[in-house]
């Protein structure tokens, strides 16, 4: 049976120090709609994401001035799931209108990040390989 791990991505993570024009330069550089913050031991301890970002966007840029870090604006308690979670186990918690994009651990530590694309296309391939020709 697939596994999270075996459909994850790696990903950069941001640290809760940095600053919030670099976390947004790496976050659209990743494609991604967030990433995950980390501590230097690799050590998941948030979750920061566009829509976190804008309103402080918005309010800085207004004032040309920010101080604003990862730290400030990140969510603290973001749902992670285990590298072991089973891809259906996975598609279950996503169909209930949780997040899109997971950080994936192994005793807490980022191993890498799952999106909902990435689940839709492992099930399409799994129900594409129950054909009979």
């Amino acid at each position: 049976m697939l596994k999270v791990k075996d459909i994850m991505q790696r990903v950069p993570a941001l640290s809760p120090e940095m600053g919030l024009q670099r976390a947004v330069d790496k976050i659209a550089e990743s494609g991604l709609l967030g990433l995950p913050v980390t501590d230097q031991e690799q050590t998941l301890v948030g979750y920061l994401s566009e829509q976190d970002c804008l309103e402080k966007l918005l309010t800085e840029s207004y004032h040309c001035d920010s101080h604003i870090t990862v730290a400030d604006i990140m969510n603290p308690s973001p749902l992670q799931v285990s590298e072991d979670l089973t891809v259906f186990a996975l598609a279950q918690l996503m169909g209930s209108g949780k997040p899109k994009l997971y950080p994936v651990t192994r005793e807490n530590r980022l191993q890498g990040l799952v999106s909902r694309g990435a689940v839709v296309m492992s099930l399409s391939r799994s129900l594409d390989a129950c054909k009979v020709f």
